[in-house]
């Protein structure tokens, strides 16, 4: 079953209102050119880096307006709408960095927390705690579409194979990884490890992204891509700026791809020692 697929590239500033129309105008873009599944990048609703200006846009799942806006674009135009993410307030002062999927008929299908919270000091001098403001997911996930199964990851879990490993041999066909990478990262890793995490899993891969110079002065890299299960890229956006990308695609790939390269099947199980420094390679006591 081939369908057309699309990733908005975003960038998002610190006012909900406006990143709202930008989406609602961009997957309505994409899906007039077809698509039935549109995903948008991480931090969809807001991109700011000071925690007192984010908290004080936030608001609860209910009364969230990426979400409202989201849930109403899937029913309008009977598509599947994925919001990469959005923070969502939880009322202990913690947030979640959530996205959300809807289906044709406006009705959520389910929402994912991201796991993995970007806690790095990189050596242009950027700094980040993700988890002193974010509350981790716990749990990886798979949802089951008309189109192919489709498991859920954020930014930086690109970087846990071990999530979308979890994720195929659950079943998933098609893998997410909406984003917001910092430009110093993304020009280092960011296709790399898109391209691997498919070619691992033999499946597709549709990754959403943040692009430009950000209203609270953060830089993200774009490159939005869809890739395929042999680590083809099938479309891309560049690396500034608003922007679409559409592919088709069809999960009977996937099993091609599973078939020539059966990996997911041939792994195993295995325990890990250490050698000391002798000559024979004695496992160390």
């Amino acid at each position: 079953m081939t369908v057309k697929v699309a990733a908005i590239q975003m960038c998002s500033g610190v006012d909900p209102e406006r990143n709202a129309s930008d989406m609602a105008r961009l997957v309505r873009e994409a899906a007039a050119h077809g698509a039935v599944y549109v995903q948008t990048p991480e931090m969809t609703g807001a991109v700011q880096k000071n925690r007192p200006g984010l908290m004080a846009v936030l608001k609860d799942e209910g009364n969230d307006l990426i979400v409202r806006t989201a849930r109403s674009l899937s029913a309008e135009l009977g598509i599947h709408v994925h919001v990469g993410s959005t923070a969502i307030a939880l009322g202990d002062g913690k947030i979640a960095n959530r996205g959300f999927l809807f289906a044709p008929d406006g009705e959520l299908v389910c929402r994912y927390d991201k796991i993995h919270m970007f806690d790095v000091d990189l050596d242009n001098g950027e700094s980040w705690r993700e988890s002193a403001v974010y509350r981790p997911g716990e749990a990886g996930l798979v949802a089951s579409l008309p189109f192919g199964n489709m498991g859920f990851a954020i930014c930086y879990d690109v970087r846990f194979p071990h999530l979308f490993r979890s994720e195929a041999i659950a079943g998933a066909d098609i893998l997410t990884v909406p984003a917001a990478f910092t430009k110093q990262t993304g020009e280092a890793h960011w296709e790399i490890l898109l391209r691997a995490r498919a070619i691992e899993n033999g499946a597709f891969l549709i990754a959403a992204a943040q692009a430009g110079l950000h209203e609270d002065g953060r830089e993200t890299f774009g490159h939005s891509m869809i890739i395929d299960p042999w680590g083809k890229v099938l479309a891309s956006a560049g690396g500034t700026g608003e922007g679409i990308v559409l592919a088709e695609i069809d999960v009977a790939d996937v099993k091609a791809a599973r078939a020539k390269i059966p990996n997911l099947k041939n792994g195993r199980e295995f325990s890990m020692q250490s050698a000391g420094k002798g000559s024979k390679g004695e496992a160390a006591a």
